[in-house]
Parts: structure tokens; sequence; C-alpha cells
């Protein structure tokens, strides 16, 4: 088993040999109107005062953000808020804007940030790609400043719809990617990330398990609101306080 319940909230280990969660077409279909109406709401809250400075105090591990493509950090508000209020300066990368750039071009842009600011012993917090960014920035030699990962519905194997994209950054998520498929190959990093994805997801319908990592289902659809759920929630502060 690759990962540990998280007590008290309805979080399960997730394994490749468990039984598949059986979800009626019905059931896909409301969570995905609510999945896309998340986005929407979070890319017009985007525009409101809550600026990056009022994350940055605390004297916790520090928390770095990345977000998924054609996301803005304020995506991952529901999470910062979470592990500043648990003591942790939090940063974002205004540098990654809309994050449509490649992997290794965003995660040698996070490993920059991390030198100018010299921040060490880093916890990354990502969502969707940028997963994808952490996990690479941690496989480089500069990557030693990075302790650990939280990613939330990061397409690790890759989604079957990435071949039906209409531009090349959203169809470099083909489980035949060189990227991807050079990062599922490396396994060096995996046991110091914790890899979380709900029971249904909009955009990466295979999940998001990590072979090596602690990976753990919560139980909510969608690929974006799980980043408001208080499941995730408990995740990420458990992971903070390890």
């Amino acid at each position: 088993m690759t990962g540990a319940t998280t007590p008290g909230t309805g979080a399960v280990p997730a394994t490749g040999d468990g039984p598949p969660v059986r979800v009626s077409l019905l059931r896909r279909a409301w969570w995905a109107t609510l999945d896309w109406w998340y986005a929407a709401r979070w890319q017009l809250r985007s525009a409101g005062p809550t600026t990056a400075d009022d994350y940055r105090s605390g004297a916790g591990q520090p928390v770095v953000v990345v977000p998924g493509v054609y996301e803005t950090w304020h995506f991952m508000r529901p999470l910062m808020d979470a592990v500043h209020d648990a003591g942790h300066p939090v940063h974002v990368l205004p540098v990654l804007r809309h994050n449509l750039r490649p992997v290794p071009e965003s995660a040698r842009e996070v490993l920059a940030y991390l030198d100018e600011h010299d921040l060490r012993d880093v916890l990354v917090l990502a969502h969707s790609k940028g997963g994808l960014i952490g996990k690479y920035a941690m496989t480089l030699p500069e990557g030693e400043r990075i302790d650990r990962m939280v990613a939330v519905s990061t397409p690790f194997g890759g989604s079957v719809y990435a071949r039906l994209a209409p531009v090349p950054h959203l169809r470099a998520f083909r489980a035949a990617d060189p990227v991807i498929a050079a990062l599922g190959r490396d396994l060096a990093v995996n046991a110091r990330i914790t890899s979380v994805w709900g029971v249904f997801d909009t955009l990466i319908p295979g999940g998001s398990e990590l072979a090596g990592a602690t990976n753990v289902r919560v139980p909510v659809g969608g690929h974006f609101r799980i980043l408001g759920a208080q499941q995730t929630r408990d995740v990420v502060l458990e992971a903070t306080a390890d």
C-alpha cells in the first residue's frame, strides 16, 4: 500500500490494484458542471484585492505554490490559506503567469526563485501541471532545496484527452510525451511526493497515482474543486506537519 488514510477526512489510500470507483454518468455530469463553475469563479476572483505579500509571513517550513495550466496562483488560495494559517510562509511565482511554457523551462524558473530567495527545505504545493513542474525540479541537481511535494490532480501518467487538444501546450499531457514519459521512468524522488486526487477527475480520468509515492484518493469529484475540499486541506496539513 502506498498511502496512509487521513484520520477523519474520508480520504483513502490508493493502490493500482484497488477496486475502481464506480460513478454514474449523471453524477459525473453534475460534478463536471460544479468543477467548471469553480474554475470560472476563481478566475474572476484572481482580480480581487488579495496579494502574494499577504502570504509571505510565518516561521514554519516555506511553501512554494505551483498552479496548473491557465491558472494563476489564486486558484490555490484555499490551500494557501490553510498552510499560512498553520504558520507557513507561502510563496508564489508571478513569472509563471498562466503556466503555458514547457515543464522543463518552468521547473528552472521555480529553482531560480528558490535560489534568489535562498529558500531551503521547501514544500512544493502544486496543482495539475504544477505537479509535473515540481517533480521535474526535484530531479535536477538544484532540486536539493526541495524537501517534498504535495501534488493535487497531477497527470503523472498523462491524460487520454490530451491527444484531442487543439494546442501544443495541452497535447503535451499525452502519456507518450517525452517529458511525461521520462518523469514516469524516474522514480528517485517519488517517495518524497504525496499525490492527491478525487474519485472522478474531469480532465484526468485515469487518476494521478504515482508509483512509490504516498497516494491519497479523496471522496471529491472534479479537477479544480478538489482544491477547495476539506479532505484535501487535511492531507496537505498532514504533509506540512510531518
